[in-house]
């Protein structure tokens, strides 16, 4: 996996400063050598960044990143980019970043990185990105979903515009964002400095980080109320709720045969897929001696990989889950059933 070019997709609401955000990692030294496939140049102010136009799609930054503009299919672009970096046309960049337009759905991004037969021996996905309008952010959760869908499949949030918002609201954003997604930490989008390493230097699939990755979604959760298994005091009301989207968390206190887990996973994505926004999991698998991450987005989930240590002394399961229209107990009792029955 790590000899794969990891994917970051940027994405966020129109206005939300995905353009500018774009911008200051091109010109940050940790991202020299990356490729950008954008919509068009003209939304990116790099003209005095330009080297040498390499054709009537693509462009070479002095940093020496290869920024490219999407026509058609993503397959494709993906593609035809790979194919040119092997044959030497173009650097070999080590990062791809894909930026959406402000409407767009990033699901489709990732599983054009995860089930292309092509692009999944030479990709990988790395963190989602999501920018949110300090001033307008608000609003646009509570009136469209393509905001709602861009903030809970988001493994960082970058908070804009802080500097021209009304301070006073800007902690009810915050607590906005955690109830649509909880395990995504939140950035303020700094004039000055840029922890481009954190952002998306350090994705959530770099082995060497993960246990760090992890603690931190696990405490973010920790912070809100959750669901535990055997529980008589769970419902479903505890859970974070923003319209019709849930986030809530699933502790499980014995360890889990992963067979038996694994098919209750795909049983429920193949269901339900289209409703789970977002599913992360540390678990306590039978037999291992460290916790095995789970990690996907609707049907889409990433190889399960194993921590070389537990990131807490918890050794207990636990599953969060971003949902649209589905009831926390229903999967709680779904999967409880499931252990009890086929464990």
């Amino acid at each position: 996996m790590t000899e794969r070019i990891p994917v970051n997709v940027l994405t966020g609401f129109l206005g939300s400063g995905k353009t500018s955000l774009l911008n200051r990692l091109l010109r940050d030294p940790l991202f020299n050598n990356c490729a950008v496939l954008i919509n068009e140049f003209g939304d990116i102010g790099i003209d005095h960044h330009l080297v040498d136009r390499v054709d009537g799609d693509m462009v070479l930054l002095q940093s020496g990143c290869i920024c490219c503009t999407i026509r058609g299919d993503l397959v494709t672009a993906m593609r035809d980019l790979y194919d040119r970096r092997e044959r030497g046309e173009i650097p070999a960049f080590v990062r791809l970043v894909i930026e959406t337009t402000g409407l767009a759905d990033p699901v489709p991004v990732l599983s054009t990185v995860m089930y292309d037969r092509v692009l999944q021996h030479h990709f990988r996905g790395g963190n989602v990105v999501t920018t949110v309008d300090a001033v307008n952010g608000a609003a646009n959760l509570g009136q469209y979903p393509e905001c709602q869908k861009q903030v809970a499949v988001a493994d960082r949030l970058v908070i804009t515009k802080l500097d021209i918002a009304d301070a006073a609201k800007t902690p009810a954003l915050y607590a906005q964002l955690a109830q649509v997604n909880p395990s995504a930490p939140c950035l303020a989008l700094d004039a000055v400095q840029l922890d481009a390493r954190h952002l998306l230097g350090v994705d959530a699939f770099d082995m060497a980080s993960k246990s760090d990755e992890v603690a931190q979604w696990l405490q973010a959760t920790r912070q809100r109320n959750y669901l535990s298994l055997g529980s008589t005091a769970a419902q479903g009301a505890n859970a974070n709720v923003h319209r019709d989207i849930v986030a809530f968390a699933l502790d499980l206190p014995e360890a889990v045969d992963w067979t038996v887990f694994s098919v209750w996973l795909s049983l429920l994505l193949h269901a339900h897929g289209a409703q789970i926004l977002r599913v992360k999991g540390l678990l306590n698998v039978e037999g291992a001696d460290a916790p095995v991450v789970v990690h996907g987005v609707q049907q889409l989930v990433h190889p399960p990989s194993h921590l070389e240590r537990w990131p807490t002394d918890d050794h207990a399961s636990r599953l969060v889950f971003i949902v649209r229209g589905l009831e926390p107990q229903r999967i709680q009792e779904s999967l409880t059933r499931y252990l009890r029955d086929c464990g």
